[in-house]
């Protein structure tokens, strides 16, 4: 476990010229270089090393082997006018890389109280994650991408750069955004959005997919639930309940056969062959 500056392992290495509190805990070989600052109520994991210029304030932990890179700032209060001060977290998890300049604030009692970034994540230059965001493990975000209070993102997920995330969305897991996206409405996981076009769906993410180890036949049973969902006759939610019922004993379809059946702030994006409005 973490200590605290009494007990702290010989190994912590702290730059003369940082702000670390007293009342951090500091797990073994944490390295914490010149002009950071870390707050009393934050927890840095074994291994973790801010480089230097870094801020971690709050209840902010941050998980084993994480690497924080120059002028991040991890933790700071949200930027929600409700917010009062109450003692809400920031968890980062584990093995994730946060470079430069990115900012992660924590959660707010209007949300889960908690914003959370999965483990194995790499989070590029400039990325915003705003309060009460839910991001999986090995997400990867390119340079500036921003993501609105309460967006919850699932498993490794790639976001391009410059794309905004609207608050309450949500991108299931696998899919693939492409660069310059403005993501208003739900992103159904194992697909893909092709960045700064239209704003819509364009298929399935089939590299992904094969990368997670998925079939050929399980593949084929994925394009059949999108092709019903989506290039079929009807309206979208007489599709959706068509899908539903047609996979329903197919163990590959339920990921996103049950994205879609959860109660959600917003919509999903559409099928750019489609012919919804």
């Amino acid at each position: 476990m973490p200590k605290d500056s009494e007990n702290r392992s010989a190994d912590v290495v702290i730059d003369p010229l940082a702000a670390v509190a007293p009342n951090a805990q500091l797990g073994t070989g944490v390295k914490i270089g010149p002009f950071c600052h870390v707050g009393p109520d934050v927890v840095l994991g074994d291994g973790v090393e801010l480089l230097s210029h870094v801020v971690v304030d709050g209840h902010t932990i941050v998980g084993a082997g994480t690497k924080v890179f120059p002028f991040a700032s991890l933790g700071v209060a949200p930027q929600d006018l409700k917010y009062q001060g109450e003692p809400t977290t920031l968890v980062i998890g584990a093995n994730c890389q946060i470079r430069e300049h990115v900012t992660a604030h924590r959660g707010t009692v209007h949300g889960p109280g908690e914003t959370r970034i999965g483990d194995d994540s790499l989070i590029m230059i400039g990325v915003h994650v705003a309060h009460d965001c839910q991001i999986g493990r090995r997400a990867l975000f390119a340079n500036n991408v921003t993501l609105g209070g309460h967006v919850t993102v699932g498993e490794q997920v790639f976001i391009g750069g410059l794309t905004a995330v609207h608050q309450f969305a949500r991108i299931g897991s696998y899919a693939y955004v492409g660069g310059m996206a403005a993501i208003r409405f739900d992103v159904i996981p194992c697909s893909i959005v092709m960045g700064a076009d239209d704003g819509r769906l364009s298929g399935l993410n089939i590299v992904g997919l094969k990368r997670r180890g998925m079939s050929r036949e399980e593949i084929n049973t994925l394009r059949k639930v999108y092709k019903t969902m989506f290039r079929e006759p009807g309206n979208m939610q007489d599709r959706f309940s068509r899908a539903r019922e047609l996979y329903k004993d197919e163990p590959v379809a339920q990921e996103i056969l049950e994205f879609i059946s959860q109660d959600s702030e917003r919509s999903y994006l559409k099928d750019g062959r489609s012919d919804d409005d």
